[in-house]
């Protein structure tokens, strides 16, 4: 986990007033592999969230594509994004995402691998916390890094 998000950092005060205007504004800043067309991974992006948005609760999003657009594992990236105002998402639980969560995955497999663990990680309030702080890359790596040693065999 903590892998991905190196290679997809972290990314603050993006605006949007919306949705599809945050999502483009973030594909548009965020570092991506060269192998990836911006303009599909957008579509991508919109195609998945207009079959149901992908807020989660909690102010947390979880955008990603439907299916994978990378085929090197060692290209897979999660990106966090810090809105510069919250955005209404259409969430269950009525909460502006202030927090969104982008992953993209070299397979199905690996897709779910990695939206289990975000969304086991979210579902701690201490680390929910840790993100509605807006966290530096290194502290936020190193909550993660703690958490995943206990995943370990």
């Amino acid at each position: 986990m903590t892998d991905l998000i190196k290679r997809g950092g972290l990314w603050y005060d993006i605006v949007g007033a919306n949705p599809t205007e945050l999502l483009g504004t973030l594909v548009n800043t965020i570092t991506v592999p060269d192998s990836i067309d911006r303009q599909i991974l957008l579509q991508a992006i919109l195609e998945r969230e207009a079959l149901m948005p992908t807020a989660m609760g909690y102010g947390i999003a979880l955008p990603h594509p439907r299916s994978p657009l990378l085929k090197d594992p060692q290209e897979q990236f999660v990106s966090i994004i810090f809105p510069r105002q919250p955005i209404d998402w259409k969430a269950l639980d009525g909460i502006g995402v202030d927090i969104v969560v982008l992953i993209v995955s070299a397979s199905a497999k690996q897709h779910l691998k990695t939206l289990s663990r975000v969304n086991f990680l979210c579902q701690h309030e201490s680390f929910r916390t840790l993100l509605h702080s807006r966290p530096t890359q290194e502290s936020l790596i190193d909550a993660i890094h703690a958490i995943e040693e206990t995943w370990r065999d």
